[in-house]
């Protein structure tokens, strides 16, 4: 045994790997482990830590989908998973891109934008793509058709309703971005645009985003959504995007089936034509 100052030293022997030099402070009984088995021991430790962690942040992100109502099928369309192969699809997604890359400028102003065209065209998964992009930042998102969103507000009117009319409204205002699917496609009458007008001109109020979606032409879009809605949605650069070419589904590029966690999750404006002018 050798001491110096404070400190006693002693040759060790680990039955793995073989004689160490030991050490302990004076007086004190309690000898260090061999340092190869310790290095192995904090090794493993932080690897159980960091498994643990992953695991949590896993299901952070599983528990933000589902209050973001994104629905299963969509859960794994990214912006990178989408195929753009002409130049209207390349100007779609490139602002897709740039919404969700400055999404806190968005938040700022309320810049809203509406994507028009034909079914299957790629509309729900570049706004799924911004969805989850900005969730993956740390902000809200929430994905919903038209017609359940209205149907929600509707439902508060029973008596037995779990939420009130406020409560229905409010959920739907809160997030910091909104998506509403299949604008247009339902009935049309006085009480369901009442309903949606109470929705976006609230959000308007609040300089909170809107991305709305639909198969219809623009023409028809403005004209269910009414003059008022509209005009709020030309405002701060809002944009209509036109999805004008062929179908591609069963094309949507290779893509984990269910959805790995963002590296960054945690919780310049674009330029160009005004709203309807389109992107082609």
């Amino acid at each position: 045994m050798k001491i110096t100052n404070d400190t006693q030293t002693r040759i060790a022997k680990c039955d793995q790997h073989g004689e160490y030099t030991s050490t302990a402070l004076l007086g004190v009984p309690l000898w260090s482990r061999c340092p190869k088995c310790s290095a192995i021991l904090e090794a493993e430790r932080r690897e159980a830590q960091q498994k643990a962690e992953q695991e949590q942040r896993q299901r952070a992100w599983h528990k933000a989908l589902d209050r973001a109502g994104i629905p299963p099928r969509f859960e794994n369309r990214t912006l990178d998973s989408y195929r753009a192969d002409g130049d209207g699809q390349q100007k779609a997604l490139t602002f897709a891109r740039e919404y969700a890359r400055q999404f806190d400028d968005v938040l700022r102003t309320g810049r809203s934008a509406v994507f028009v065209g034909k079914p299957g065209t790629g509309k729900t998964h570049l706004a799924v793509g911004i969805a989850l992009d900005v969730l993956a930042k740390g902000h809200t998102a929430l994905f919903s058709t038209t017609y359940a969103a209205i149907r929600r507000v509707k439902a508060t009117w029973s008596r037995d309703a779990e939420e009130t009319e406020q409560q229905a409204i409010d959920a739907l205002v809160a997030p910091d971005l909104l998506i509403l699917d299949e604008v247009g496609v339902q009935f049309g009458s006085e009480t369901e645009k009442l309903i949606l007008f109470d929705i976006l001109n609230t959000r308007y109020e609040n300089r909170l985003p809107v991305l709305l979606l639909s198969n219809l032409p623009t023409s028809e879009v403005m004209a269910y959504l009414g003059q008022r809605i509209a005009d709020r949605l030309r405002e701060d650069g809002g944009r209509v995007i036109t999805f004008d070419w062929s179908s591609a589904r069963g094309q949507i590029a290779e893509a984990p089936s269910v959805p790995s966690v963002p590296p960054e999750f945690h919780g310049r404006p674009m330029t160009g034509n005004p709203l309807f002018d389109g992107c082609d």
